[in-house]
């Protein structure tokens, strides 16, 4: 497969780091951190409740796989891993995703502003998109990681 969707937004395979049966892995156009990443059903589908069993289990383990490699690629001390279900929880891609995070100490002044910058960061036009050059050059060595 050379591209998927996302909700209604086509992802191109040049920023897919990682793929498993059912989910794959790619690199975010507006990170709030480095290192920042998403990893989605194959399956375009709305919320949580939507998926199958086996897309659950497959969505947690590929995070589950991902979530350290990411943390010491980024020379994390810890991660947060968020899912947003819904509009009104700031799902802004109609496609549900697992947000995966890798934080350091100071990289906010709050720790829990995270959460705010998570709500707001795709609806923030101060902060432009990474050109798909930067993406696929992050994505390429992010997929060294999993060989």
């Amino acid at each position: 497969m050379s591209e998927f969707l996302f909700g209604s937004h086509v992802i191109s395979r040049s920023v897919v780091f990682f793929q498993s049966r059912l989910s794959y892995a790619f690199v975010n156009r507006r990170p709030i951190l480095p290192g920042h990443v998403l990893v989605s059903p194959k399956r375009v589908v709305m919320r949580f409740a939507d998926m199958t069993p086996d897309e659950v289990k497959d969505l947690f383990i590929a995070t589950h796989q991902i979530v350290p490699a990411i943390e010491r690629h980024y020379r994390g001390t810890a991660t947060n891993i968020a899912i947003q279900d819904g509009k009104e929880a700031g799902q802004s891609v109609q496609h549900i995703h697992v947000h995966i995070i890798p934080r350091k100490q100071g990289d906010f002044e709050n720790t829990d502003d995270v959460y705010k910058k998570l709500q707001s960061h795709d609806k923030d036009d101060s902060t432009k998109f990474r050109s798909p050059e930067d993406m696929a050059q992050e994505a390429s060595e992010l997929a060294e990681l999993f060989k």
